[in-house]
């Protein structure tokens, strides 16, 4: 790969990306534009202008992304109701096309040749960055510094840093006891105190989210309304994607809901023990689902569900912009025309459940279901003719075992 002329750096402002910065200046000789996105991650980011500024970043992007971030991504994987590896939602893995999509962007503004990402050789976000770098602009370059430099320790990272007259925080000195990734849907939390998937996890490594034993002793009932299969608002209040989101959060956090211990298999081969605390999307799954009971046909309903582990796989692996998630996605928002109307929820120590459901557009049908006299609505004489139909081939089964004597 020959030596870029100008990069675009996805920056966090950290003590590593700071590294990075300044690692592509003294390599490449390049000029770097530092890109920092606000996906929720609740963290002040303008001190990370002020960093880039004194390292001599050519250009500083610094968005709000989080409207966009749950309306054309959060949202679509919800409505599919995905979880890897039935209980990992997502969290992380959902932000990297978004992040990867405005590097791209930026990279054309500025007439970059290159993007570069902090992501290590031995996790998931380098396939994700990258993948969704090449599917958008094929003849990008993409730099992963932690796979390219001889910083392999946290020492000479320091070294690096002090040499460079990059500022280092005091808590930054010492190891840091795990590492965190956050945005507006969850926590994730991996590494060292957490290595070990024997050992519980300390209470202070949840952020997010109070201990459910020291929850709320009464429970908190919200109602979420949908429409076409997205939250549209909360007991009664409209709210915009990410508002909506913000509020659950603030809702699920105080009683406890949405806490995650998950050893995983990492899409690189390895499996890894992380933390991941997402009480606004386990309240919204649930809800999903509980609009989804009355409003979708079981036919569609089931198709989904033997669909939605391949879709939640293509995510956690990088596939975003893959034609093949394209197509299920396509499938998945034709199921959601009528997946309109309210769930009630019950919240409590750490749990989250449906109580209540209604819609205009429901296929239940209290007078085909009753105990009580139905007044003609359903004719139980008609499912002897269905039970016969159905059980045929496996009379004819049952009858050449009994022919062969087997």
């Amino acid at each position: 790969m020959s030596a870029p002329k100008k990069v675009v750096l996805a920056y966090s402002g950290g003590l590593d990306t700071s590294i990075i910065l300044k690692w592509l200046q003294t390599t490449y000789g390049c000029e770097v534009v530092t890109f920092t996105a606000d996906l929720g991650q609740g963290e002040e980011l303008e001190p990370a202008r002020a960093k880039a500024e004194m390292m001599g970043a050519s250009a500083i992007y610094i968005e709000d992304l989080r409207e966009e971030f749950v309306r054309d991504f959060v949202f679509p994987m919800f409505r599919a109701n995905a979880l890897y590896e039935g209980l990992y939602l997502l969290g992380t893995s959902i932000a990297r096309p978004l992040i990867s999509k405005r590097l791209i962007e930026i990279a054309e503004e500025t007439g970059a040749d290159a993007v570069a990402h902090g992501a290590t050789g031995k996790g998931n976000d380098q396939v994700r960055f990258e993948l969704s770098a090449y599917a958008l602009n094929p003849e990008i370059k993409v730099i992963a510094p932690w796979r390219e430099w001889d910083l392999t320790s946290r020492t000479k990272l320091l070294d690096f840093a002090e040499k460079n007259q990059i500022p280092i925080a005091k808590d930054k000195r010492g190891e840091a006891p795990f590492s965190v990734d956050a945005n507006l849907l969850h926590t994730s939390s991996e590494g060292k105190v957490l290595e070990d998937p024997a050992v519980e996890a300390p209470d202070y490594v949840y952020q997010r989210t109070v201990d459910p034993e020291k929850a709320p002793d009464a429970p908190e009932y919200v109602e979420i309304a949908f429409e076409r299969g997205d939250a549209v608002a909360i007991n009664g209040e409209a709210l915009s994607p990410a508002t909506l989101l913000t509020r659950l959060n603030e809702i699920g956090g105080r009683h406890g809901v949405g806490r995650l211990d998950l050893v995983e298999g990492r899409f690189v081969g390895m499996k890894s023990r992380g933390i991941y605390e997402t009480p606004g999307g386990t309240i919204l799954l649930e809800a999903h689902r509980g609009i989804e009971q009355i409003t979708l046909d079981r036919g569609a309903a089931h198709l989904k569900d033997e669909l939605m582990p391949r879709y939640a796989e293509l995510i956690y692996n990088g596939f975003w912009f893959s034609p093949e998630r394209e197509m299920l996605q396509a499938l998945i928002d034709k199921s959601q025309e009528h997946v309109t109307g309210t769930v009630r929820l019950k919240l409590y120590k750490g749990s989250v459940r449906t109580v209540g459901r209604w819609s205009d557009h429901s296929l239940y049908s209290e007078s085909h279901v009753t105990f009580e006299d139905d007044a003609g609505a359903y004719d139980q004489k008609d499912a002897q003719g269905f039970i016969k139909l159905n059980a045929l081939r496996l009379r004819l089964i049952a009858m050449r075992k009994r022919r062969l004597g087997g």
